[in-house]
């Protein structure tokens, strides 16, 4: 199986293309402890940049999801005579 190539390198990195790593794609092999160090680089300036043009990060509690309990339906009976 051939491997897909990233179509335009991510910005930041001097025409390093990083946005395949950290993808499932990437061997681990090839997960280095400089790779990801150059992984979290990246992602610390893009928070930065987000938080500097008035972005906001919430922080969510980890008991909320995103869909609220429904009321279980039920199938029994719903058939005409």
């Amino acid at each position: 199986m051939a491997r897909r190539t990233p179509k335009k390198a991510a910005a930041g990195f001097d025409g390093v293309d990083i946005s395949f790593l950290g993808s499932r794609d990437e061997p681990a092999d090839q997960r280095t402890v400089e790779s990801r160090k150059k992984l979290r680089e990246s992602m610390n300036a893009q928070i930065e940049a987000f938080l500097n043009s008035g972005g906001e990060i919430e922080e969510v509690p980890s008991n909320i999801t995103a869909d609220p309990p429904k009321k279980p339906s039920s199938e029994y009976g719903n058939r005409p005579i």
